[in-house]
């Protein structure tokens, strides 16, 4: 794989007559690009949950065929699942190709991709489209287009940042999914008076648009502009990069990614059915007895989002003050089975309640989600079992992401079925709380040995400090013989 400079960065120093800028501005520009992708990658899957109302249709509203049926909330569910199947089928492979190709063209042509097919969706709105298999084609080529964008953006910020701090860091950076959710709910809402096609269309246009920003700017490794010992940003021409991928087989030998992965299916599938499905839970239940508009829903909904920016620093803060990534992660997920009961049970009361138990609930399923899919894949990527000489940061990442997008293709698709048959939404709650508890107990091995390992640390710390402190007695001692 040649090294390259990217394009706009070049310009720029070659505008500054050939002098590169420093480490730290760059990483800073990859902090905010990667942070910008993110949030666009999320905010275009967020119309979906904000249009679904919409189209299933209710007293006040026809509908959109063919979702405004008896069988309406079977069908948006089964949209979602064909996004998020081909997602996580995506993802696998996604993984490799990015640890084997140029990470900046492969998620240009990712962005570009999503952003074209995000509006296609909206045109159906536009061009009259009532063809099932019109939104199943574009939903399942969407899913593998996005499948781009989580792995190449862990990939390089793994390359700029190490792992001091990472769980801190990444849990910050991490936010953009929920901005990116809130960005995605505000637009989609605010964009359905004059159409729900444009719900789709104008986040699909930004987020082509942001792929060439990509492609101009974002510096994958620090070597490839000069702050490496493989290439000089001023002169990268016939430099190869030595750096070698390694295999789906060797990442899944790894110690520490099988666990995580299964335990990030039943975690992301509890995330998932709150993004999908929120603002059609929050339009259907009357709060204080009284029933919310879908856009009113939808601008409610975004509450669990901005709890899930608290959930995910919280939890890389912890994880890196304790260096326990296992305790928080399978800690926070077991917490989130009482406060989603009360939201359940207590949610309807009165706003108030419902608001709060809705941040909380976003602080809890949230933060494992993100410091999993964060720190501790980058974590994993960079093992000591490599030994320095292979490249698995976006294999590592797809694998993890991967298999917890297969949780949430399953969890939304579930809820359409759930919520038409016997209890509805109190059968969907009580999925969401035995996939809580499962992602919880499927962590319980390294739980273990990390609060062994603390054990040992804290020991050790101890005997240290007291040898430290006999030390100078003996050595002040005076030879009277």
């Amino acid at each position: 794989m040649a090294i390259s400079v990217p394009p706009g960065v070049q310009m720029l120093i070659n505008a500054r007559g050939g002098r590169n800028y420093s480490a730290q501005m760059y990483r800073i520009s990859v902090l905010l690009i990667t942070f910008l992708v993110y949030t666009l990658y999320h905010a275009t899957r967020k119309p979906p949950s904000i249009v679904k109302a919409i189209l299933k249709g209710d007293e006040h509203s026809v509908g959109w065929a063919p979702f405004n049926g008896p069988d309406g909330n079977s069908l948006l569910g089964s949209i979602d699942v064909s996004f998020l199947a081909a997602y996580a089928i995506g993802m696998f492979f996604s993984g490799h190709l990015g640890d084997t190709l140029d990470l900046r063209i492969f998620l240009t042509w990712g962005m570009v991709g999503s952003g074209l097919l995000t509006a296609l969706f909206g045109m159906g709105f536009f061009w009259d489209v009532h063809s099932l298999n019109y939104y199943y084609t574009i939903q399942v080529l969407a899913g593998i287009f996005q499948s781009t964008g989580w792995p190449s953006v862990v990939s390089v910020m793994g390359h700029w940042f190490g792992k001091s701090k990472r769980g801190l860091i990444m849990g910050i950076w991490n936010a953009h999914t929920s901005v990116g959710n809130i960005a995605g709910t505000f637009m989609a809402s605010k964009l359905l008076s004059s159409g729900w096609g444009n719900s789709f269309v104008v986040p699909g246009v930004l987020m082509a648009g942001c792929g060439v920003l990509v492609y101009f700017f974002l510096a994958v490794h620090p070597e490839d502009v000069g702050h490496g010992e493989k290439s000089s940003a001023a002169d990268p021409g016939g430099k190869k990069d030595s750096r070698k991928s390694v295999g789906f087989a060797a990442a899944l030998k790894i110690p520490g990614v099988i666990p995580f992965s299964l335990c990030l299916f039943f975690s992301k599938l509890v995330a998932y059915t709150f993004l999908y499905w929120l603002p059609f839970y929050i339009r259907n239940t009357p709060i204080g007895g009284e029933t919310l508009s879908a856009e009113a829903a939808g601008d409610l909904s975004v509450l669990f989002d901005i709890g899930g920016v608290f959930g995910g620093v919280a939890a890389g803060y912890l994880s890196d003050r304790f260096n326990a990534r296992s305790i928080v992660s399978s800690g926070f997920v077991l917490v989130a089975i009482p406060v989603l009961y009360m939201y359940r049970e207590y949610g309807a009361v009165n706003m108030t309640t419902n608001v709060a138990l809705m941040m909380l609930a976003g602080v809890f399923v949230n933060g494992p989600y993100a410091l999993i899919t964060t720190a501790v894949s980058a974590d994993l990527g960079t093992h000591e079992s490599l030994k320095g000489n292979a490249q698995a940061l976006a294999t590592v990442t797809a694998i993890i992401d991967g298999t917890g997008s297969l949780g949430a293709a399953v969890g939304p698709a579930l809820t359409g079925w759930l919520s038409q048959i016997g209890d509805g939404w109190t059968n969907v709650f009580y999925m969401l709380y035995m996939a809580a508890l499962i992602a919880g107990l499927l962590l319980m091995r390294l739980v273990y040995k990390e609060v062994m390992q603390i054990s040992i640390d804290n020991y050790d710390s101890i005997e240290k400090e007291r040898l430290l402190k006999e030390v100078p007695l003996h050595s002040t001692r005076v030879d009277t013989r």
